[in-house]
């Protein structure tokens, strides 16, 4: 069984930094992309950012030069740093990940969330 687990959420104050993580855990034969997005209270769910297995990037146009996404491989995990935070970041943050498990068929799969909050 393939679950993700986040870490790293919390209350910051605009213009501070914090980092996300997301381990992937269980039967696990390969990951693709990785990504984070984010949904705020009433809006739809966003793509933040993405990495593929060999590290190219993307990010939406409203964190470039803000957030930061990394993975390491050898220990299914992906990060986002965000950096110069506002309060229009406020959101709950899910990571995502493009899983093949051991057995079966591959899928996206989904994090539980987690808070990050940024006061106005």
């Amino acid at each position: 069984q393939v679950q993700l687990v986040e870490s790293g959420g919390g209350l910051v104050q605009a213009g501070g930094s914090l980092r996300l993580s997301c381990a992937a855990s269980g039967s696990i034969l390969s990951i693709n992309a990785m990504g984070w997005y984010r949904q705020a209270r009433g809006k739809q769910r966003e793509l933040v950012a993405t990495i593929t297995s060999g590290g190219t990037t993307d990010y939406v146009d409203s964190v470039k030069g803000r957030f930061t996404i990394s993975r390491d491989n050898a220990k299914n995990t992906v990060y986002l740093e965000m950096n110069s935070l506002k309060a229009e970041d406020t959101a709950v943050y899910y990571c995502n990940a493009l899983i093949t498990p051991v057995s079966g068929r591959s899928g996206h799969y989904w994090g539980q969330g987690t808070q990050v909050t940024v006061p106005s």
